[in-house]
C-alpha cells in the first residue's frame, strides 16, 4: 500500500485544558510513531484542523479511532489522497495552540481559526488547509515537534 494524507476537522466536546491536552498528544504522539504516522494539529477555540501521513490502513485506522473518540464531535474529513512523499516526515505530532497572537501575526488565516475550525470555511479547498498547517508547521520551534 502507498503514502496517504488525510485532512480532517472536529470540535471537542468541551474546551480542552492545557494538562488534559498534553497527554492527549503525547499518546497521540507514541500511537503515531509506532505505526509510522506523521503530521500536525492545530487546536483553537474548542476544535481541531489535523492532517495525517502515513500507510494507508494506519492513518485509516488512526482516523477511526479518532471518529469513535467522545471527546471529539462534528467531525469532517477535508481530504483522504495518495502522496507521493511526506510533508510533515519530522513530526510523528506537530502542535500548536492557536491565540490572539497568531492570529496577529497569520490575518490571512485568521477567519479560518478565531472562532475555531469550521469545515464549511475551507469551501472544498483542502489544499488551503494543507498550505495552514505547513505554515505553522515551519514557524515552530524545535520544542513544539513531538
Amino acid at each position: 500500500m502507498g503514502l496517504i494524507q488525510l485532512i480532517y476537522v472536529s470540535n471537542a466536546q468541551h474546551e480542552v485544558a492545557a494538562g488534559e491536552l498534553e497527554r492527549i498528544l503525547e499518546a497521540s504522539a507514541r500511537n503515531n510513531a509506532a505505526h509510522s504516522i506523521t503530521g500536525m494539529l492545530l487546536y483553537a477555540n474548542g476544535s481541531f484542523l489535523q492532517i495525517l501521513e502515513g500507510e494507508a490502513a494506519a492513518v485509516d485506522e488512526t482516523f477511526e479511532r479518532v471518529s469513535q473518540d467522545p471527546r471529539h464531535t462534528n467531525i469532517f474529513l477535508l481530504e483522504r489522497e495518495a502522496i507521493g512523499e511526506r510533508s510533515f516526515a519530522r513530526w510523528s505530532m506537530g502542535f500548536k495552540r492557536l491565540d490572539a497572537a497568531d492570529i496577529a501575526a497569520h490575518p490571512a488565516y485568521a477567519a479560518f481559526f478565531e472562532h475555531g475550525f469550521n469545515a464549511a470555511d475551507f469551501g472544498g479547498r483542502p489544499g488551503l488547509a494543507v498550505e495552514m498547517l505547513n505554515d505553522f508547521a515551519r514557524s515552530q520551534s524545535a520544542a513544539a515537534r513531538i
